[in-house]
């Protein structure tokens, strides 16, 4: 065994989160910004605390170190969704940035942050080029996929070849549809969630087609999420050791073709957390190093 952060499926062994008390702060911050940063509604903020405090305990009890992101006046309820801020390499984090630009600060904050917890950082992705960390997820310790959407740019993902290419990585480009448009939040992650070696689990009608044949070519198991389920977050899963994985409630098909698959699911509450923001587990984290 050894630890890499190359995975999206190895035992979490470290990992940074941005809690509900930091990135809501409170009822009033709510009600000023969903709005404005297109929230299908108003997250209730008692039950957010209560949700996120559960879902932090789930990931407590795999032992894994947690790095916090502090409260910022910088940002908004929006930096509750850490992945997004950057990728984590074996060489330091490459710290994005934002394609939704009342996002911008999150970048800046996490750069901070990340000199203030001693995490290596390799470099940043610069103006005018965009990346999010949900549009990048390894395919296996070579190979990064990384989805060119709305959120991420031909120059971001120039800038990310230059980091990654001189270290040996492959970085495979998906394109990424237009699906709602601009304003809506729609990555690479959001169709796609690797859980183990070999088993992934798809949205398959809104995948890019060359995305889909690589993951058969390499022998996947694609666990695909039905229709009635896209919306309630079944494709986004968090893997936190392989085969052993995190969904939001309420997806009970996603639950068992999962199950059948050999995988373990635990489905924790996401009613505020996750749904309002159309940010699942796999956004409302940046998982560090895993082993594997």
């Amino acid at each position: 065994m050894r630890e890499t952060c190359h995975s999206e499926y190895g035992k979490i062994k470290s990992i940074l989160l941005h809690p509900a008390k930091n990135s809501f702060v409170s009822d009033a911050n709510i009600q000023g910004q969903w709005q404005m940063l297109n929230y299908l509604s108003a997250p209730d903020y008692p039950l957010a605390l209560k949700e996120y405090d559960y879902f932090q305990r789930l990931l407590e009890q795999t032992g894994a170190t947690i790095f916090t992101l502090p409260t910022s006046e910088k940002t908004n309820i929006d930096a509750i969704y850490c992945r997004d801020t950057s990728l984590a390499t074996d060489y330091g984090l490459i710290i994005g940035n934002m394609g939704k630009a009342a996002r911008k600060n999150e970048n800046i904050e996490v750069a901070l942050a990340a000199k203030s917890l001693g995490l290596d950082v390799l470099g940043e992705i610069k103006q005018p080029g965009t990346l999010e960390g949900g549009d990048v997820a390894w395919i296996d310790e070579k190979t990064l996929a990384v989805g060119h959407s709305y959120r991420t740019n031909e120059e971001g993902i120039r800038q990310l070849k230059a980091f990654l290419n001189p270290k040996g990585i492959d970085v495979l480009v998906f394109s990424l549809p237009h699906y709602k448009g601009q304003d809506d939040v729609f990555h690479l992650m959001s169709n796609f969630s690797p859980v183990n070696a070999s088993v992934a689990v798809v949205y398959s009608p809104l995948m890019p087609i060359s995305l889909r044949n690589t993951l058969l070519e390499r022998g996947f198991n694609l666990v695909e999420v039905p229709d009635e389920e896209w919306d309630s977050m079944g494709c986004n899963v968090l893997a936190i050791a392989p085969g052993k994985c995190l969904l939001v409630e309420g997806n009970p098909i996603t639950k068992e073709r999962l199950e059948k698959a050999g995988c373990e699911v635990i489905a924790f509450p996401g009613k505020a957390i996750c749904l309002p923001g159309g940010g699942g587990p796999t956004c409302l984290t940046r998982p560090l190093s895993r082993e594997i």
